[in-house]
């Protein structure tokens, strides 16, 4: 497949490309300082691997590196409360290139707290995501404003729900839960996040869903 991945310098964004890369995928790796993409064994002359600067504010250039693609996948997150407001604003404009150039498919990161609790959901696992709901309220309202934006798009999204981020090495082995999230979602490696969007972005079960994906 030809995919594009934003957000490529961040933790899940580097795994997309090195995992797509390693199955033989054509990568085109979008990221605001070239500089900052470390990946080992790849960067520069790479082959099935192109680093395109950009700033995502500005939909106009993205359309060069979403038009004709198989599929868009975005692992841009917020690390800090000051960035609330900004993964809805990029997603936008990730949006509106794919729309000015009839791209479909598209997978981004949003977060577990989102979906609710499953049936049957320990008290534990309630409380400790009631917790950290609370503290993170303004990231989450962001992710819902995205989610909402996506849903009012015309490309068919997937909006893939972790719990905790951890890193280490990619297992393949998780949960998922489409239209929700498994029980007792606690953590999740970023590699295994990356693992189960690229294993989504063929599979049109999961279009246009919020899909939960927990060890």
């Amino acid at each position: 497949m030809r995919l594009t991945v934003f957000g490529a310098t961040g933790g899940i964004g580097r795994e997309i490309v090195g995992q797509a890369l390693a199955a033989g995928h054509e990568v085109t790796a979008v990221v605001r300082d070239p500089a900052r993409f470390t990946l080992p064994g790849a960067g520069p002359g790479t082959p099935g691997l192109t680093l395109f600067r950009a700033e995502l504010a500005d939909p106009g250039p993205l359309r060069e590196v979403v038009g004709g693609r198989d599929a868009v996948l975005s692992g841009l997150g917020l690390r800090k409360l000051s960035d609330a407001g900004l993964v809805t604003a990029l997603t936008r404009s990730v949006l509106t290139a794919m729309e000015a150039e009839g791209t479909r498919r598209l997978l981004v990161v949003s977060a577990a707290p989102l979906a609710g609790h499953p049936d049957g959901e320990p008290l534990l696992d309630r409380a400790l995501s009631a917790v950290v709901s609370t503290v993170l309220t303004k990231l989450y309202a962001d992710l819902r404003t995205m989610e909402a934006e996506l849903a009012a798009s015309a490309v068919d999204w997937t909006s893939v729900r972790p719990p905790r981020l951890l890193d280490k090495p990619l297992t393949g082995v998780y949960r998922t839960a489409v239209g929700g999230n498994p029980r007792s979602a606690r953590t999740i490696g970023r590699a295994d996040v990356a693992h189960a969007m690229l294993a989504m972005a063929d599979d049109p079960l999961t279009v246009k869903q919020c899909v939960g994906v927990a060890y």
